[in-house]
C-alpha cells in the first residue's frame, strides 16, 4: 500500500453514496492486506454499482484507485467471483 493516498470520489455524490464507495474501496484494500469476507465484498460492490452504474466511470475510478493505492479493483472482483471460499486474499506483487 502506498502511504497517505486519497480515494477517488466525485464531490457531486451524496454522503450516503460516498460512504458506499469508500466502504467498497476499504474492502478492496482489505482483500490485499488481510483478506476480505467474500459476501461483504460482493455486497459492497453492489452498493458501489448503484452509485457508479456505467462501466466507463467504474474503469476510470478503478484506474485512479490503483494508481493511488497499488490495488486493483478488477483483480479483487475477479477473484471474488471466481472463488467459492469465504475470504478473498490477494498478494501484492
Amino acid at each position: 500500500m502506498k502511504p497517505n493516498y486519497q480515494y477517488p470520489l466525485d464531490l457531486d455524490w451524496t454522503t450516503d453514496e460516498m460512504v458506499r464507495v469508500t466502504t467498497f474501496y476499504s474492502l478492496v484494500e482489505d482483500a490485499y492486506e488481510k483478506g476480505a469476507d467474500r459476501a461483504n465484498l460482493l455486497a459492497a460492490y453492489s452498493g458501489f454499482k448503484q452509485v457508479v452504474p456505467d462501466k466507463g466511470t467504474e474503469r476510470q475510478l478503478g484506474r485512479e484507485f490503483e494508481a493511488n493505492s497499488g490495488y486493483s479493483i478488477y483483480l479483487v472482483m475477479r477473484a471474488a467471483r471466481d472463488t467459492a471460499a469465504k475470504r478473498v486474499k490477494l498478494r501484492v506483487d
